[in-house]
Protein backbone atom coordinates (compact mmCIF):
# COMPACT_ATOMS: atom_id res chain seq x y z
CA UNK A 1 0.00 0.00 0.00
CA UNK A 2 1.37 3.46 -0.87
CA UNK A 3 2.42 5.63 2.05
CA UNK A 4 1.32 9.21 2.66
CA UNK A 5 -2.34 9.00 1.58
CA UNK A 6 -3.73 10.58 4.75
CA UNK A 7 -4.88 13.70 2.87
CA UNK A 8 -6.81 11.80 0.20
CA UNK A 9 -10.05 12.59 2.03
CA UNK A 10 -13.05 10.44 1.12
CA UNK A 11 -11.35 9.19 -2.08
CA UNK A 12 -10.46 5.51 -1.90
CA UNK A 13 -8.10 5.67 -4.90
CA UNK A 14 -6.62 8.36 -7.11
CA UNK A 15 -9.34 10.80 -8.13
CA UNK A 16 -9.69 14.18 -9.80
CA UNK A 17 -9.93 15.74 -6.31
CA UNK A 18 -6.85 13.93 -4.97
CA UNK A 19 -3.83 16.13 -4.12
CA UNK A 20 -0.66 15.67 -6.23
CA UNK A 21 1.17 13.72 -3.52
CA UNK A 22 -1.43 10.94 -3.80
CA UNK A 23 -0.67 10.46 -7.51
CA UNK A 24 3.03 10.49 -6.70
CA UNK A 25 2.66 7.94 -3.90
CA UNK A 26 0.75 5.49 -6.10
CA UNK A 27 3.24 5.90 -8.94
CA UNK A 28 6.19 5.40 -6.60
CA UNK A 29 4.64 2.25 -5.15
CA UNK A 30 4.02 0.81 -8.62
CA UNK A 31 7.62 1.55 -9.60
CA UNK A 32 8.94 -0.24 -6.51
CA UNK A 33 6.62 -3.25 -6.84
CA UNK A 34 7.09 -3.71 -10.59
CA UNK A 35 10.87 -3.48 -10.33
CA UNK A 36 10.86 -6.18 -7.64
CA UNK A 37 8.49 -8.32 -9.73
CA UNK A 38 10.76 -8.11 -12.78
CA UNK A 39 13.87 -8.79 -10.73
CA UNK A 40 12.33 -11.90 -9.16
CA UNK A 41 11.09 -13.20 -12.51
CA UNK A 42 14.53 -12.63 -14.03
CA UNK A 43 15.90 -15.19 -11.57
CA UNK A 44 13.43 -17.77 -12.87
CA UNK A 45 13.73 -17.21 -16.63
CA UNK A 46 16.72 -18.52 -18.58
CA UNK A 47 18.75 -16.34 -20.93
CA UNK A 48 16.73 -15.84 -24.11
CA UNK A 49 13.56 -17.04 -22.41
CA UNK A 50 10.28 -15.18 -22.87
CA UNK A 51 7.60 -13.85 -20.58
CA UNK A 52 4.21 -12.41 -21.58
CA UNK A 53 2.26 -10.15 -19.22
CA UNK A 54 -1.16 -8.55 -19.46
CA UNK A 55 -1.57 -5.49 -17.24
CA UNK A 56 -4.66 -3.39 -16.52
CA UNK A 57 -3.48 0.08 -17.47
CA UNK A 58 -4.67 3.51 -18.52
CA UNK A 59 -4.58 5.08 -21.96
CA UNK A 60 -3.54 8.57 -20.84
CA UNK A 61 -0.63 9.91 -18.81
CA UNK A 62 -3.18 11.72 -16.60
CA UNK A 63 -3.64 9.43 -13.55
CA UNK A 64 -7.16 10.78 -12.99
CA UNK A 65 -8.41 9.74 -16.44
CA UNK A 66 -11.71 7.82 -16.56
CA UNK A 67 -10.22 4.49 -17.62
CA UNK A 68 -7.97 4.68 -14.58
CA UNK A 69 -10.24 6.07 -11.88
CA UNK A 70 -13.94 5.77 -12.73
CA UNK A 71 -14.20 2.02 -12.06
CA UNK A 72 -13.01 2.41 -8.45
CA UNK A 73 -14.24 5.98 -8.03
CA UNK A 74 -17.85 4.82 -8.30
CA UNK A 75 -17.25 2.46 -5.39
CA UNK A 76 -15.95 5.40 -3.37
CA UNK A 77 -19.07 7.34 -4.33
CA UNK A 78 -21.16 4.44 -3.05
CA UNK A 79 -19.34 4.54 0.28
CA UNK A 80 -19.93 8.30 0.54
CA UNK A 81 -23.65 7.65 -0.04
CA UNK A 82 -23.59 5.28 2.92
CA UNK A 83 -21.90 7.90 5.09
CA UNK A 84 -24.73 10.32 4.30
CA UNK A 85 -27.22 7.63 5.30
CA UNK A 86 -25.39 6.91 8.56
CA UNK A 87 -24.40 3.39 7.49
CA UNK A 88 -20.64 4.04 7.40
CA UNK A 89 -18.45 6.33 9.48
CA UNK A 90 -16.68 9.09 7.58
CA UNK A 91 -13.46 8.36 9.46
CA UNK A 92 -13.54 4.79 8.14
CA UNK A 93 -13.57 6.01 4.53
CA UNK A 94 -10.86 8.60 5.19
CA UNK A 95 -8.56 5.85 6.46
CA UNK A 96 -9.22 3.47 3.55
CA UNK A 97 -7.47 3.36 0.18
CA UNK A 98 -7.30 0.58 -2.39
CA UNK A 99 -3.94 -0.86 -3.36
CA UNK A 100 -4.68 -1.01 -7.09
CA UNK A 101 -2.77 0.93 -9.73
CA UNK A 102 -3.23 1.24 -13.49
CA UNK A 103 0.02 2.45 -15.09
CA UNK A 104 0.28 4.21 -18.42
CA UNK A 105 2.40 2.80 -21.25
CA UNK A 106 5.35 5.08 -20.56
CA UNK A 107 5.54 3.93 -16.93
CA UNK A 108 5.62 0.29 -18.00
CA UNK A 109 8.29 0.91 -20.65
CA UNK A 110 10.43 3.04 -18.32
CA UNK A 111 10.33 0.51 -15.50
CA UNK A 112 11.30 -2.37 -17.79
CA UNK A 113 14.23 -0.33 -19.09
CA UNK A 114 15.19 0.81 -15.59
CA UNK A 115 15.23 -2.71 -14.12
CA UNK A 116 17.30 -3.94 -17.06
CA UNK A 117 16.84 -7.72 -16.99
CA UNK A 118 14.47 -7.94 -19.96
CA UNK A 119 14.18 -6.57 -23.48
CA UNK A 120 10.73 -5.37 -24.50
CA UNK A 121 9.92 -7.26 -27.71
CA UNK A 122 6.31 -6.27 -28.25
CA UNK A 123 3.60 -4.14 -26.65
CA UNK A 124 -0.06 -4.09 -27.65
CA UNK A 125 -3.05 -2.41 -26.09
CA UNK A 126 -6.71 -3.39 -26.09
CA UNK A 127 -9.95 -2.41 -24.40
CA UNK A 128 -12.38 -4.60 -22.46
CA UNK A 129 -15.87 -3.72 -21.29
CA UNK A 130 -16.40 -3.47 -17.54
CA UNK A 131 -19.00 -6.23 -17.80
CA UNK A 132 -17.11 -9.31 -19.08
CA UNK A 133 -20.36 -10.59 -20.62
CA UNK A 134 -20.79 -7.41 -22.68
CA UNK A 135 -19.64 -7.95 -26.28
CA UNK A 136 -20.77 -4.56 -27.61
CA UNK A 137 -17.70 -2.55 -28.62
CA UNK A 138 -19.51 -0.20 -31.00
CA UNK A 139 -21.77 2.00 -28.89
CA UNK A 140 -20.34 4.79 -26.76
CA UNK A 141 -23.08 4.46 -24.14
CA UNK A 142 -25.59 1.83 -23.03
CA UNK A 143 -29.35 1.94 -23.30
CA UNK A 144 -31.07 2.26 -19.92
CA UNK A 145 -32.08 -1.40 -20.00
CA UNK A 146 -28.62 -2.71 -20.90
CA UNK A 147 -26.91 -0.43 -18.40
CA UNK A 148 -28.86 -2.15 -15.59
CA UNK A 149 -27.60 -5.56 -16.71
CA UNK A 150 -24.04 -4.38 -17.14
CA UNK A 151 -24.15 -2.57 -13.81
CA UNK A 152 -25.15 -5.77 -12.03
CA UNK A 153 -22.46 -7.88 -13.71
CA UNK A 154 -19.77 -5.26 -13.13
CA UNK A 155 -20.71 -5.09 -9.47
CA UNK A 156 -20.32 -8.86 -9.16
CA UNK A 157 -16.85 -8.73 -10.73
CA UNK A 158 -15.55 -6.03 -8.39
CA UNK A 159 -17.14 -7.68 -5.37
CA UNK A 160 -15.19 -10.87 -6.05
CA UNK A 161 -11.97 -8.86 -6.25
CA UNK A 162 -12.39 -6.46 -3.33
CA UNK A 163 -14.82 -7.98 -0.84
CA UNK A 164 -12.11 -9.47 1.45
CA UNK A 165 -10.32 -6.11 1.61
CA UNK A 166 -13.54 -4.21 2.29
CA UNK A 167 -14.71 -6.66 4.94
CA UNK A 168 -11.39 -6.40 6.79
CA UNK A 169 -11.80 -2.63 7.05
CA UNK A 170 -15.56 -1.96 7.19
CA UNK A 171 -16.94 -5.29 8.40
CA UNK A 172 -19.30 -7.67 6.64
CA UNK A 173 -22.58 -5.92 7.40
CA UNK A 174 -22.27 -3.18 4.75
CA UNK A 175 -21.17 -5.31 1.80
CA UNK A 176 -24.52 -6.21 0.21
CA UNK A 177 -25.85 -2.64 0.40
CA UNK A 178 -22.54 -1.22 -0.81
CA UNK A 179 -22.48 -3.27 -3.99
CA UNK A 180 -26.16 -2.65 -4.71
CA UNK A 181 -25.36 1.06 -4.63
CA UNK A 182 -22.28 0.49 -6.76
CA UNK A 183 -24.41 -1.42 -9.27
CA UNK A 184 -26.71 1.60 -9.63
CA UNK A 185 -23.83 4.06 -9.98
CA UNK A 186 -22.22 1.90 -12.67
CA UNK A 187 -25.52 1.60 -14.57
CA UNK A 188 -25.96 5.38 -14.48
CA UNK A 189 -22.37 5.92 -15.62
CA UNK A 190 -22.60 3.46 -18.53
CA UNK A 191 -25.88 4.97 -19.72
CA UNK A 192 -23.99 8.25 -20.23
CA UNK A 193 -20.51 7.08 -21.19
CA UNK A 194 -19.29 3.56 -21.87
CA UNK A 195 -15.90 3.63 -20.19
CA UNK A 196 -13.81 0.52 -20.82
CA UNK A 197 -10.81 -1.09 -19.16
CA UNK A 198 -7.56 -0.36 -20.98
CA UNK A 199 -4.96 -3.14 -20.92
CA UNK A 200 -1.44 -3.72 -22.16
CA UNK A 201 0.00 -7.05 -23.27
CA UNK A 202 3.79 -7.05 -23.28
CA UNK A 203 6.27 -9.64 -24.50
CA UNK A 204 9.64 -9.68 -22.75
CA UNK A 205 12.88 -11.59 -23.42
CA UNK A 206 15.48 -12.26 -20.73
CA UNK A 207 18.79 -10.61 -21.62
Amino acid sequence: MPQGLENNGSNIYMAKTSPPNVYQAYGKQFHSDFIIFLRMRSEEVVHGGSMVLTILSRSLVDPASDNSCAFIGLLGQSLVDMVKEGLVQGADINSFNTSLYFPCEDEVRNNIESEGSFSLENLNDFKVNWDPCDIDYTNMKDSNELSQVHGKNTSKVLRVALEPLLVSHFGNSIIHVLFKKYEKHVADHLSKKKTRHFSLTISLTKK
